[in-house]
């Protein structure tokens, strides 16, 4: 029985690699804003970094995370002033 099989007999299954990427990405992305946010006592960017860099253990499917972070990267752009 291999991991793959030993996972899914407990309904679980491991994340795609795009899933894994974006999840990165976002990560990263958020972990600039937020140190921007905290250098320049800006609020917005911030929480906003904080936000992309948890919301990925939240989401369990790939368009998903995609959809929500390319939205709060959206925000993220307009709030960086």
């Amino acid at each position: 029985m291999g991991f793959g099989e030993f996972l899914q007999a407990f309904g679980l299954e491991l994340p795609s690699p795009a899933y894994i990427v974006g999840a990165i990405l976002f990560g990263l992305v958020g972990m600039v804003a937020w140190y921007h946010g905290r250098r320049t006592k800006l609020p917005k960017p911030k929480w906003i970094g904080v936000a992309l860099m948890f919301f990925p253990y939240a989401t369990p499917q790939t368009w998903l995370l995609y959809l929500v972070g390319t939205a709060l990267c959206g925000w993220l752009y307009f709030a960086w002033e």
